[in-house]
């Protein structure tokens, strides 16, 4: 047992800082550079001749690590029997600073180092397995960076042989010991919903979670969105690593705060536009959005449009200003909308057949009807322009379930209580 006033080598032990079920960590004082320290230290029981020669290892790749936002390893070596890893000592972790009111602009700086970190790792095939905020730890001038790299899922694997730990910030295949990239998403949703709610969503994770009115209230739409896709049940449907979710939180970012200082500024006149915009929106969402796959929004009105609109029905954009996140597992290279692993033509737009990786068929809920092709008889979803089997144009008219309306020219469902123009063919209803 490590005591206060303790000597471990050229370490002066001064207080226990806390402890998990794999390791202790303490302050101290490194007597040779006079500096104060953060000693992590594993438990003897914890080390076992089976997993010590892998936390070699996994603490050599933590040493090779070099990014601003991840903790850097200053020391590792064996001290009189103890496995002693040394970090720069901490002002707090971010599970002490949320306890405490936070300004939203803070949040936001916290959640990109956060994901720049994630990022950085997944870029080099790193999953870290344990991210929550008490393994994000912060320095002077808002300085956070994320620490437990490695070690993390050794103590995972310890904690999941006792039964003991909790699922806390897991993910739940990874509760079941199938852990990926989109985990490590997973729980970065879970850190950012209690950064930006105040609460923590638990099992079985439906949303919405506790406290989203008040989420609501904060951030933008579109950065509520950004969240709930990353909290998704089905890992396939999450955004596919950080480097993609940072990705998106970048475009969300200079817009995600409601009620800021700006707004606030721009007069009662246009506050109450914006208001008035957001509750036809949401009016909308509430009367066709079981109809209508709706995965963005557009950069100049902020209304929500799908994949499968070539205009914005509020303004008439086109679809270049439109910021959205496809759910099917990978995109067009020529239109850049969803395509599922299993379709040889991209039903958005028509072009050349494209190679697939098995012959493998993958079911899906969204499909309502078949292909009139006789010859395919392949499944379709609504608003496909083309057969995602056999490339034969639809030649179906799609209807917007709830709404009588049709669009004059092209015939296909519409709503003129909402909308400006078809989002089909861009004609004026």
């Amino acid at each position: 047992m490590i005591k206060s006033r303790q000597k471990l080598g050229k370490y002066q032990i001064e207080k226990k800082l806390g402890e998990g079920g794999f390791a202790g960590v303490y302050r101290a004082l490194d007597t040779i550079e006079g500096v104060r320290v953060a000693l992590k230290i594993p438990y003897s029981q914890s080390l076992s001749s089976d997993t010590l020669e892998e936390c070699l290892k996994e603490v050599r790749m933590m040493a090779s690590l070099d990014h601003p936002h991840i903790l850097t390893l200053k020391n590792a070596e064996f001290i009189e029997g103890h496995f002693v890893l040394a970090f720069p000592l901490a002002e707090q972790t971010l599970g002490d600073r949320i306890t405490k009111r936070m300004s939203m602009s803070m949040g936001l700086s916290y959640a990109e180092q956060m994901l720049e970190a994630v990022s950085y790792a997944h870029e080099r095939r790193i999953i870290h397995c344990d991210i929550k905020p008490e393994n994000m730890v912060l320095f002077p001038n808002g300085d956070l960076r994320l620490t437990d790299f490695g070690i993390a899922k050794i103590a995972l694997r310890t904690l999941r042989a006792s039964g003991s730990g909790t699922v806390g910030y897991i993910a739940p295949e990874q509760a079941m010991g199938r852990p990926s990239f989109r985990s490590d998403v997973f729980s970065l949703g879970l850190v950012l919903y209690r950064v930006f709610s105040g609460k923590l969503p638990e099992w079985p994770f439906s949303w919405p979670p506790p406290n989203y009115r008040a989420l609501c209230d904060r951030v933008s739409p579109e950065f509520v969105e950004m969240l709930r896709r990353s909290l998704l049940m089905e890992p396939q449907r999450r955004y596919r690593n950080a480097t993609q979710m940072l990705g998106v939180f970048r475009r969300l970012k200079s817009r995600a705060i409601l009620n800021n200082e700006a707004t606030a500024n721009a007069g009662k006149k246009k506050k109450t536009r914006r208001d008035w915009r957001t509750l036809r929106y949401q009016q909308f969402l509430r009367n066709y959005g079981k109809s209508i796959d709706v995965n963005g929004t557009c950069k100049k009105c902020r209304g929500p449009v799908a994949e499968s609109m070539v205009a914005c029905p509020w303004c008439t954009s086109d679809p270049t200003l439109h910021v959205r996140e496809t759910r099917f597992p990978q995109v067009c290279p020529r239109c850049e909308g969803g395509m599922k692993l299993d379709w040889p033509y991209c039903p958005w737009c028509f072009g050349g057949e494209f190679e697939l990786g098995s012959t493998r068929s993958f079911t899906d809920k969204r499909y309502t009807t078949t292909c009139e092709n006789e010859a395919c008889g392949g499944q379709l979803m609504p608003f496909m322009r083309y057969c995602p089997w056999c490339q034969v144009s639809v030649q179906r008219v799609w209807k917007l379930t709830g709404s009588k309306d049709k669009c004059r020219a092209c015939g296909w469902g519409v709503s003129r209580e909402f909308w400006s123009c078809c989002p089909w063919c861009a004609a004026d209803i």
